[in-house]
């Protein structure tokens, strides 16, 4: 599902949105509001961005410098030591939006926006224009601060409680779709808490009022004129889709972005995965509620409270973890140092786990022998050596790879690619092709067989593989 951030007007999207009041139902969240007296309130605390980015061409010849000063020759020198003038530095150009959530001048944005741009304009909605000091971005929440002087206290959008928004209620966005100054767009909540892989923390509001390029970093109210979610995202062909992160995660870094220009984040030290229906079951689990430690990393707060991999943790800091993406997000907002309570499941059994939360540090993120075929499976899988190694790409020079899947089998079915290192079977390790063998000649068709797999990019991860 390719999904597009909207900087440069290349799509455009129309949407009819209705809705039709039923008896019964709170009138405050389904009778159509007062778009006409929205508009003209909120208006005034949305702002245009215009952003420009000098760009520096690879230099791919040294030419002699110019010594007449004249564009004649540079034409000249340039032509004949192979430099054309799409080559020269060029100035590239992007609209935005944003609102202003302080009188004195700070306004919110994305941060695909204005993040690399030398110059940042700001257009207000009465036609001036002031330029804009960049004071902060979370490339993570992809957020940004900037702000802007004005000698009188300038019109303020109020943030809303996204926690506390409803399927089904009534939307507005205004923006800067194609340069197209305040636009105005409206429609319901389709979706919340959508994934749609932009980074480790997505928890997307989806939306089918029209959002296209240009309305990035722009506000979505609700029917009482807070905002509630920062446009951010559509999806590429679609119609009625567009993305809005929600105000209350934006809320949570913004002191952090005015006053250190970055967010700190909170750190354990662990690859998690969700869980599936198969894997909740090879773990004896009689629900799929909860996060996957798939690896531990070595001296994290993770591996000093001594969680390992296949513990799967169901509650964080007194929050259940209902979908294993909240737990990034849980762990993110805790403050550095802080201690917390987790609950796992080891082995079947709950148990408690008290660990201090760390600091995420940039990068981090929140992971000759013959061959023995499992036909109920579908792999091959062979002893790993150097030269095997060398020609998989793989760092390891020891243990068992899988050298071949067939297609059309279980394994093929979840995913699993050839050059995949074998490190667990239902929580074994065979190390050797006779464990291999011992562990696959127990395998029974129906069986619902659990492999802690690593990928050649180090990735570790598991996978739930139901046996034929």
């Amino acid at each position: 599902m390719p999904v597009s951030f909207m900087s440069s007007a290349r799509l455009f999207v129309a949407v009819i949105a209705c809705a039709v009041a039923l008896p019964g139902i709170s009138s405050a969240r389904t009778v159509a509001p007062d778009f006409v007296e929205l508009s003209k309130r909120l208006k005034p605390t949305v702002v245009n961005i215009r952003t420009a980015k000098n760009v520096k061409p690879k230099q791919r010849i040294r030419r002699p410098q110019n010594p007449f000063g004249d564009d004649f020759f540079d034409d000249f020198f340039g032509r004949f030591f192979g430099e054309s003038p799409q080559q020269r530095p060029r100035r590239e150009q992007s609209l935005g939006t944003g609102f202003i959530i302080s009188s004195d001048g700070y306004i919110l944005t994305n941060n695909h926006v204005v993040n690399g741009a030398d110059e940042v304009m700001v257009k207000l909605s009465d036609g001036r224009e002031l330029k804009g000091e960049i004071k902060g971005l979370d490339e993570k929440l992809d957020l940004a601060l900037i702000r802007i002087s004005d000698k009188e206290k300038l019109p303020v959008a109020e943030l809303g409680d996204s926690d506390s928004l409803e399927v089904g209620e009534w939307v507005m966005a205004i923006g800067n779709p194609f340069g197209l100054a305040q636009t105005v767009t409206a429609g319901i909540v389709s979706a919340k808490g959508r994934v749609i892989g932009s980074g480790p923390y997505d928890d997307f509001i989806q939306t089918d009022a029209s959002i296209n390029p240009g309305n990035s970093g722009g506000p979505l109210f609700n029917a009482g004129g807070k905002v509630i979610g920062i446009n951010t995202a559509i999806i590429a062909g679609g119609q009625g889709i567009g993305f809005a992160i929600p105000v209350n995660m934006a809320k949570s870094v913004v002191s952090q972005l005015k006053e250190k220009g970055k967010v700190t984040r909170g750190y354990l030290g662990v690859r998690f995965q969700p869980l599936t229906a198969d894997l909740a079951r090879s773990f004896g689990l009689d629900s799929e509620k909860g996060a996957l430690i798939a690896s531990v990393e070595k001296d994290t707060p993770a591996e000093k409270a001594g969680l390992k991999a296949g513990d799967v943790i169901v509650e964080y800091d007194g929050r259940p973890i209902n979908d294993g993406n909240e737990l990034p997000r849980y762990v993110a907002a805790t403050p550095i140092d802080k201690k917390v309570k987790l609950t796992i499941v080891r082995d079947g059994k709950k148990q408690d786990v008290t660990l201090t939360v760390g600091k995420l540090k940039d990068g981090e993120g929140e992971g000759g022998a013959s061959g023995s075929e499992t036909e109920r499976l579908g792999i091959t899988v062979q002893e790993l050596n150097r030269e095997l190694a060398g020609r998989l790409n793989l760092r390891d020079g020891k243990g068992l790879v899988i050298t071949e899947v067939k297609p059309g089998t279980p394994a093929d079915d979840a995913g699993i690619a050839p050059g995949t290192l074998i490190i667990e079977i239902n929580g074994q390790r065979p190390e050797t092709m006779e464990a291999f063998a011992a562990l696959a000649a127990r395998i029974k068709k129906g069986d619902v067989v659990r492999l802690l797999l690593r990928r050649a990019d180090g990735s570790v991860h598991y996978v739930a593989v139901k046996a034929d």
